[in-house]
């Protein structure tokens, strides 16, 4: 079975190995690119990746599910998104537009296969 659409591994495939394990190839993230519409926000203390997917995101359904896309977006990616954000810290946010129509988009992952 597939990823679901807008799943941080929609870009990975599920191989099988000799005994039938099933593993995850390796999803290749979009990273930072810049675009007209990319916004830059400054860390409040007790911001998160998750709050600020949901603030940023918010038209789409379970937008804080898309906490990855941030990470992914900076130019030196967030490895490890259970660390506590840096009050201060400067972070690119995709717009929803980027999001959707190109991360997100059909065309990237067929690209990716």
């Amino acid at each position: 079975m597939a990823p679901h659409a807008g799943s941080r591994y929609s870009f990975s495939l599920g191989l099988r190995d000799e005994a039938g394990h099933l593993f995850l190839s390796e999803r290749v993230p979009y990273g930072f690119q810049p675009h007209a519409d990319t916004r830059i926000h400054l860390v409040a203390q007790g911001d998160s990746l998750w709050g600020l997917a949901g603030r940023y995101f918010a038209p789409l359904p379970r937008a804080c599910g898309f906490w990855w896309a941030i990470a992914d977006y900076q130019p030196e990616p967030i490895i490890d998104a259970t660390l506590e954000l840096e009050a201060g810290r400067r972070l690119f946010i995709p717009s929803l537009r980027v999001l959707t129509d190109v991360i997100l988009s059909e065309q990237r992952r067929r690209a990716s296969e």
